[in-house]
Order: C-alpha cells, then sequence, then structure tokens
C-alpha cells in the first residue's frame, strides 16, 4: 500500500477544485453540486462548504446513487435514488457539477449523467473527482481533477474519507495487498 494524498494534499485539491469552480462560473448563484454515494457525497458536503467560505454563498447539493443506471450490473428498477435537496430540485437551466471520488472506467459518470438528464435540462453538467485514474472505457472525462494518478489496472484506488474511514488519505493497493 503507498500513499498519494494526505489529509492536507485533500484539503488543498478541494480548496483548488473550489477556486477553478469560482472562476470558469463567474456567479455561482445557478450553481448545484451532486455527491454521488458514498465518498462522492462526503467530497461534495466538502467542496460546497468551500464554496461557500469562498464567496458567501449557498450552493444547493444533493446526493445521488446512480448504481440503477449502470450498465455493467444486474440491478434493474425504474428510478433513480435522490435524497436531500436534489429529490425536489429543478435541474433545468442549472449548472451541475457531479462529484465523485475515483474515475476510474467512466460508467459511473455516465450513469449519473443519464440520472441527471432524466430530471431535467441542465444548462452545463461537469465532473470532480478527486482522483482520476486514467482507463476510461467510454469519452468521458473530468473538468476538475484532485489528482492524476496513472495506475495499472490491478491496482485499486482507495480513498479514505474522516466522515467514513477516520483518516483523509488516499492509497494504491497492489492486488497483493489483499484488496
Amino acid at each position: 500500500m503507498r500513499e498519494i494524498m494526505s489529509a492536507r494534499d485533500v484539503d488543498h485539491a478541494l480548496t483548488r477544485v473550489a477556486s477553478q469552480i469560482i472562476e470558469k462560473h463567474k456567479d455561482i448563484s445557478a450553481t448545484m453540486v451532486v455527491g454521488l454515494r458514498t465518498r462522492g457525497e462526503h467530497l461534495g458536503r466538502r467542496l460546497v462548504e468551500k464554496l461557500k467560505q469562498m464567496t458567501g454563498h449557498e450552493v444547493p447539493f444533493g446526493v445521488m446513487d446512480s448504481t440503477l443506471y449502470r450498465d455493467d450490473l444486474s440491478m434493474a428498477q425504474s428510478a433513480p435514488v435522490l435524497k436531500g435537496p436534489l429529490a425536489a430540485f429543478d435541474f433545468d437551466g442549472k449548472k451541475v457539477i457531479i462529484v465523485d471520488d475515483v474515475l476510474y472506467t467512466a460508467r459511473t459518470i455516465r450513469s449519473a449523467l443519464y440520472c441527471v438528464m432524466d430530471q431535467g435540462r441542465p444548462a452545463l453538467v461537469e465532473i470532480f473527482v478527486l482522483i482520476d485514474r486514467g482507463h476510461n472505457e467510454l469519452p468521458l472525462y473530468a473538468e476538475y481533477v484532485g489528482m492524476k494518478v496513472p495506475t495499472f489496472r490491478d491496482e485499486r484506488v482507495k480513498v479514505c474519507l474522516q466522515e467514513i474511514d477516520d483518516e483523509d488519505r488516499v492509497y494504491i493497493l497492489q492486488s497483493k495487498d489483499g484488496e
């Protein structure tokens, strides 16, 4: 197991991305953040807090479980699971930032995009991931990236967050590391 991000690195990445969003969006009153369950939810909450600290503006936030839209899983249900303010939020004309912890094949991002589009017609959809490890199987990329880390397919990226794991760190695990 090899550490690639410390708690300080994670915080700096969130601060940098919040600054990039503010610079690009100028007026963030039409911006909202959607955290993908589970770790994207916590990163999304932190991003919203950073945006509020930097702008004084409360950015709407919600949590999404896009598993039902996955094309590589056998689960089949008829509706996405939206929790929090998103359940009643109108996506039409909004700038939506989808937050996840790791970008690997891009299939989770694809499913999240389908979920958002089923809920309305946003003006813009952007992606923020803490780690982009490459190996995209779809032509989808994150506009905001905490860190790009080239990996082998048999490696695994483990994102640990204080809210779940009692620490903020990111590791690369080799297949022999037991996971």
